[in-house]
């Protein structure tokens, strides 16, 4: 019996990804994930074209932000990554297009040793869509979660803020595609289409973090959630948020607010809170694994929004925390 064009697609183009094992070269309906004393962390995310990134986007970027928010999130939580699963809804089995999503996939597999298990494959009138499940270790009992910050903890984010949302910004024309030159320019549409997972850092998150997340959504939105869940509130100073320098040129010349950058999507960096007794060895575990980190704020006691403060310390008020589907 010949294969059906579904099998077919999957055997070309991603059973060469499917190295581990216990994936049976994606022969099978399911997949074998060997246990351990570790504890496991499974997390999902799907992107949507026109909504996460845009038609036409080279299809190796796609492929590599589906994996590596995924991954993001892995990072966030103290965890190495295991496998993960792959759902894809295709208008059509397009090589051009295939081809390269596939190659660059499993270029990231390899790179972050996250091998792809298995999936789905369906067909769709609609958007692009592409679903990642993925999988992670991490000692028992010790992934991180957003609930354990303490009053006083400094607050603490990786690499910059705001490049993302710049970057979506140029590819749509906006006021940051004719304000900087065409490097800049570049760095920071690769900043929105292809996110760098701070894997580096799990470790460290996990022996030294009180809680933490990534930033997807926007940095005020995703610190508010942080806040809500641990029971208190954070001070922010806005003027020692890291920024690119694209993005600060953008901010001094007046032709992007600050409060864009805070509250846009996309940044895919670690927020996490650290004891005051855990910072240096955080920041010295953060140098060894070359990821910037900054102290931005401290966690304060109270249940309101936190509270983001200029140089003269004035409140600035946002109109929006951060990206909502709905």
């Amino acid at each position: 019996m010949a294969a059906s064009g579904e099998d077919s697609l999957i055997v070309r183009y991603f059973g060469p990804l499917a190295t581990d094992p216990g994936a049976f070269d994606l022969s099978d309906d399911a997949a074998i994930l060997k246990s351990s004393a570790d504890d496991l962390v499974v997390t999902t995310d799907a992107i949507v074209e026109g909504v996460h990134f845009l038609p036409g986007d080279p299809p190796d970027s796609i492929a590599r932000k589906a994996l590596r928010v995924n991954l993001s999130d892995l990072a966030a939580k103290g965890a190495e990554p295991a496998g993960f699963l792959l759902t894809l809804a295709l208008r059509a089995a397009d090589d051009q297009w295939l081809a390269p999503f596939a190659r660059a996939l499993g270029e990231d597999a390899v790179s972050f040793r996250c091998p792809l298990l298995g999936g789905d494959t369906v067909s769709t009138p609609g958007p692009l869509m592409i679903s990642v499940t993925a999988f992670g270790r991490t000692l028992p009992g010790r992934m991180v979660r957003r609930s354990g910050a303490e009053v006083g903890d400094r607050i603490v984010v990786t690499g910059t803020i705001g490049d993302a949302t710049l970057g979506l910004d140029i590819l749509k024309g906006g006021a940051a595609a004719t304000a900087l030159d065409a490097a800049a320019c570049d760095t920071l549409v690769q900043r929105y289409r292809v996110p760098q997972p701070r894997c580096a850092l799990a470790m460290a998150v996990r022996d030294h973090a009180s809680a933490a997340m990534d930033v997807s959504d926007g940095l005020a939105g995703d610190l508010a959630k942080l806040c809500a869940v641990s029971g208190l509130s954070a001070t922010i100073d806005v003027g020692a948020i890291p920024l690119s320098p694209g993005a600060r040129s953008m901010v001094e010349a007046g032709a992007a607010g600050i409060d864009r950058l805070l509250t846009g999507g996309d940044d895919y960096e670690i927020l996490c809170t650290v004891p005051e007794n855990r910072f240096e060895p955080f920041a010295a575990a953060a140098r060894l694994a070359g990821i910037p980190v900054t102290q931005i704020g401290l966690a304060v006691a109270g249940t309101g929004l936190p509270r983001f403060r200029n140089r003269r310390g004035d409140d600035i008020l946002l109109k929006a925390l951060s990206y909502s589907h709905f």
